[in-house]
């Protein structure tokens, strides 16, 4: 889980690089929690969250330009 101070200092390319790094993740977590593989749970949230945090900083971004 990167920090939102460290998402800050990524440029636009890298935000939506990462962007998509997480939505593969999320989709493997949730792969994983249909199959009954997944054993915590509470990573689901955790990606969820970084992926709406990513998507925050990238409308601000598209907002100032």
């Amino acid at each position: 889980m990167v920090k939102t101070k460290d998402l800050r200092a990524m440029s636009l390319d890298e935000l939506e690089a990462k962007l998509l790094e997480c939505k593969k993740e999320q989709f493997n977590l949730r792969v994983q929690q249909s199959t009954g593989q997944l054993q915590n749970t509470a990573q689901l949230a955790k990606v969820r969250k970084e992926v709406a945090r990513i998507n925050t900083l990238i409308s601000e971004r598209n907002k100032k330009n």
